[in-house]
């Protein structure tokens, strides 16, 4: 049976879609955009905004019994393929051990005229798993 996530530290949805759906220990994460939860205002840059989508997307991970150690996989979406390497060092920040896979893709545009957006897929306890 699946279980809708609703995480209350994270944005709140702004469209008919949940933060997150679990499934036999599977959580697949909505995108997450720059948005600061409290003002609803998105952070400046995409730095900051990149930032601010990855501590969204650990909070909505919390709220789902998850972490960013159990993301399997990414998607990033990016409406400057230029801003890869700023994207990516920040990213690599916050994912430091056991790396997801990742795509990453430019997009034409993103809600709310964001810079970033960023999806996971994660599988609780996928921590405890060995890399060859």
């Amino acid at each position: 049976m699946k279980e809708i996530i609703t995480a209350a530290n994270a944005p709140a949805a702004i469209g008919p879609y949940s933060h997150a759906v679990a499934i036999e220990g599977i959580v697949f994460t909505s995108g997450q955009i720059g948005f600061d939860p409290v003002t609803m205002q998105l952070a400046e840059g995409v730095e900051a905004q990149t930032v601010q989508a990855l501590t969204n997307l650990t909070c909505v991970l919390e709220a789902a019994g998850a972490t960013l150690a159990d993301v399997v996989k990414t998607t990033v979406f990016v409406k400057d393929m230029s801003d890869f390497v700023k994207v990516n060092t920040i990213y690599a920040k916050f994912f430091t051990e056991l790396h997801p896979a990742r795509s990453c893709v430019q997009v034409a545009a993103l809600p709310a005229n964001a810079l970033v957006e960023i999806e996971a897929i994660a599988f609780k306890g996928a921590d405890e798993q060995v890399s060859n």
